[in-house]
């Protein structure tokens, strides 16, 4: 089967749909805030991604084909139980992927810059990472490759996950139909997992289905009392590509150097983690907030 690249395929109408989201925002017929430097970052972290990925690539090719030859069984590209197969399994691996890239430190040094924009928009779905090739987190892809999907399979998956994902980012949709929102991801899923709320944060890793945080525990639907917030717990405050893609490397450095006995904790602790207790961890940050919202009407009912 002649395999091809969904993200190249779909890469002009990314640049379509960004210049039509902008254009209809300004004509007020849909809701869309775009700033122009913020949108200059996304775009040209987005290239960078994929210069980055370019000089990896050889070496996560390399492994997967090295699995697949060590392979379990033998899957067919041409039959639709295997597409189907893949097609859950690799979603599955997304999840997981996700979900460790937030809950872990080190791998969050790789993401986060994919959440560093204050704005909500389909410019953002580009703002992706320089370093996810050296964390390593492409591995969590092989034991597909090892169970016996060809490695080109696993690749055309996983593009056709990432084209997906571009559209939920925008406030243009408030909601698709209720059982479209029950089964799969949507603008309003994946504004939570944009939101640095207290109440949103580490929710809705899904890619493509929602069903897996649902099963997982991690599901937190969007409250129309409650907008969303974009962002970082502690925003960056500047546009500067280096300080976008290495600053939380460069924070991680910095902390072993002070600390080096520590080291495994500044590694793949929750971010937000330390040693004495002085900074604050998603849970702590939920906490803190739960324990407000208990507080507060006892204090109104006791006026």
């Amino acid at each position: 089967m002649k395999t091809f690249d969904p993200v190249t395929l779909a890469t002009p109408l990314f640049i379509l749909t960004i210049i039509a989201e902008i254009l209809l925002a300004k004509a007020g017929k849909l809701r869309a805030e775009y700033e122009t430097k913020d949108t200059a970052a996304s775009l040209f972290m987005g290239l960078g991604s994929t210069v980055a990925g370019m000089l990896i690539g050889g070496v996560t090719v390399a492994a997967a084909l090295w699995v697949y030859q060590h392979r379990l069984f033998t899957i067919p590209m041409n039959a639709a139980w295997a597409w189907l197969a893949i097609f859950l399994l690799e979603d599955l691996t997304y999840y997981w992927f996700h979900r460790i890239s937030h809950e872990r430190r080190f791998w969050w040094a790789a993401h986060v810059n994919h959440h560093s924009s204050q704005h909500y928009n389909l410019s953002t779905a580009l703002r992706q990472t320089w370093t996810g090739g050296i964390s390593g987190t492409w591995m969590l892809w092989l034991p597909l490759s090892f169970l016996g999907f060809p490695p080109a399979m696993v690749a055309i998956e996983k593009g056709i996950s990432l084209v997906y994902q571009y559209w939920i980012h925008t406030e243009a949709i408030r909601r698709m139909p209720r059982w479209f929102e029950a089964v799969f991801n949507t603008p309003s899923h994946h504004r939570v997992h944009h939101a640095r709320n207290p109440r949103y944060l580490d929710k809705n890793y899904a890619g493509i289905l929602i069903v897996w945080d649902k099963l997982f525990g991690t599901f937190q639907p969007e409250l129309d009392e409650e907008p969303c917030r974009y962002g970082l717990v502690k925003n960056l405050g500047t546009f500067n590509l280096l300080r976008v893609a290495f600053h939380e490397w460069i924070a991680i450095g910095a902390d072993i150097l002070r600390q080096p006995r520590h080291a495994l904790g500044w590694l793949f602790g929750p971010p937000g983690w330390s040693p004495d207790g002085s900074r604050q961890t998603s849970r702590e940050l939920k906490a803190e907030w739960e324990a407000g919202r208990k507080v507060a009407p006892e204090r109104i009912a006791a006026e």
